[in-house]
This record gives C-alpha cells, sequence and structure tokens, in this order.
C-alpha cells in the first residue's frame, strides 16, 4: 500500500505499507521466518491508510485534500476519524452506501437520481493522455450539522457517453468548495497510478524477488526516493533551478 503527494508541480509516493493477510499475521512461525516483527498484528488496508496519513501529519506536510478509492471510502470510521483531523477529503463510495438527510438515511444512487439535469456541470478531473478527463458532475450536501464553516457532499461522476455509468464519491471540505474543486481533488487519485508506472519503469520499484520483511522495506523505500528525486528535479528544471541535492 502506498501513499502519494501530489501538487501542481509534480508528485511521487511518499510513504508504504505492506498489507499482510491473516493467513500471514496467525502463523507466527512463518512470519519469523520472514523477518516480520513478533508485534505486527492483522491490520486491515484502512488502519494502514490512518497509520500513513497520521505519519503524514505528524511530520508537518503541507496537504489540503485527502483521495482515495471505495476500499477506504467505505470506512465510514475513517470518514470520521478525517474530520477528527479536520483533513478534507474525497473518497469513492459505492452506489449502495447510504448518506444522512433531514428525512433519514437515503442510498447514494437514490440522491442523485433526484437530481435535476441543470445541476449537472461538464468539468474536467485533470489532463489525460488523450486530453482533458472530461466528465459530467453534481453534488448534493448531505449530513447536516457540519462544524463551522465545514460541509459534506455526496458527489456523482457520470460519463459524457455512457450517462449510466456513475461513480460516487463522500466529500468533506471547506464549505465554500466548489463542484470543481471536488470534481478535481477526485480526480488527482489518479496520480498514485502515473506514479506506479513512472517508479516501475525508472526507479525499479517492482523489479525484486525479496522475501523478507526489511528487504521489502528496504528496496521500496529507496525506489520511492529516487522516484521523488526526480519528480523534484523535473519541477526545478521547468523553473529553471538547479537539481535538488538528496539527504538522508
Amino acid at each position: 500500500m502506498f501513499l502519494a503527494y501530489a501538487s501542481v508541480y509534480g508528485h511521487a509516493l511518499v510513504d508504504r505499507e505492506l498489507y499482510l493477510p491473516k493467513s500471514w499475521t496467525e502463523d507466527r512461525d512463518r512470519c519469523r521466518a520472514a523477518g516480520v516483527p513478533d508485534e505486527t498484528g492483522f491490520a486491515t488496508k484502512p488502519q494502514l491508510a490512518q497509520a500513513m496519513i497520521s505519519r503524514a501529519i505528524e511530520a508537518g506536510v503541507p496537504f489540503a485534500w485527502f483521495t482515495a478509492d471505495e476500499a477506504y471510502g467505505q470506512a465510514k470510521w475513517l470518514q470520521a476519524w478525517l474530520e477528527e483531523q479536520d483533513v478534507s477529503y474525497v473518497m469513492a463510495v459505492r452506489r449502495s452506501d447510504t448518506f444522512t438527510m433531514p428525512g433519514g438515511e437515503h442510498r447514494a444512487d437514490d440522491l442523485i437520481a433526484g437530481v435535476p439535469a441543470r445541476a449537472w456541470q461538464k468539468i474536467s478531473a485533470g489532463a489525460g493522455a488523450h486530453g482533458p478527463r472530461e466528465y459530467h458532475w453534481a453534488r448534493v450536501p448531505v449530513r447536516p450539522g457540519a462544524k463551522r464553516g465545514r460541509g459534506h457532499w455526496l458527489l456523482a461522476r457520470r460519463s459524457l457517453t455512457s450517462p449510466d455509468e456513475i461513480s460516487y464519491y463522500a466529500c468533506y471540505g471547506p464549505r465554500r468548495s466548489s463542484t470543481a474543486d471536488l470534481a478535481w481533488t477526485a480526480g488527482s487519485r489518479w496520480h498514485i497510478e502515473e506514479c506506479f508506472q513512472q517508479a516501475k519503469n525508472e526507479t525499479g520499484l517492482d523489479h525484486y524477488q525479496v522475501r523478507t520483511w526489511r528487504a521489502w522495506y528496504a528496496h521500496v523505500t529507496l525506489s520511492m526516493l529516487a522516484l521523488a528525486w526526480l519528480s523534484a528535479a523535473r519541477a526545478q528544471a521547468a523553473k529553471g533551478e538547479p537539481a535538488p541535492a538528496t539527504r538522508a
């Protein structure tokens, strides 16, 4: 599992966790043979994500939004924890996930089905390989009673060519956030896929046959460091500055 950082200057992988299923964590002899620390127990992917976000916050990493796919959006406790940290987020959810409205709980697809046609906006979610990634977007305010200056929304992304193809997102952030802000944040999740492609092609992220815990973390961390240096070098070259120096 990886945490990526994206900005207008570039993107890179900044943290990592090795997910171990219960078939591993419940077999301590197997774990010891691979060098897995005895204190390492089973953790779900949302729990590992929480650990990486906590480290980013503690390190003072400046970021405005967090975004993730359905595997994390379905963990409502993770949403609640992010709100406690006042971390704005846009996370994918299932169409069957429910949201709190004044009249009770409603499914995401039912709420979006009631959105008037004029509420949909054509917005680019960022540049793609074949030009802007344009979709129709709409949002609905949900979960009344957010803290002062903050809001909750259900965001929907609809294909321009196949209107039945709709994706859903749970959102939390500054009340002044526009639909375009939420759409752009949802689209920024694809930077992690770009990070994977670049790291595999340029810094050997997947070029290993490690069999121990330490070896995996060592290889992946060095690959991430090299990718971050390349990203910083590209950004500084674009600004006409010298390449960045490395430090431990």
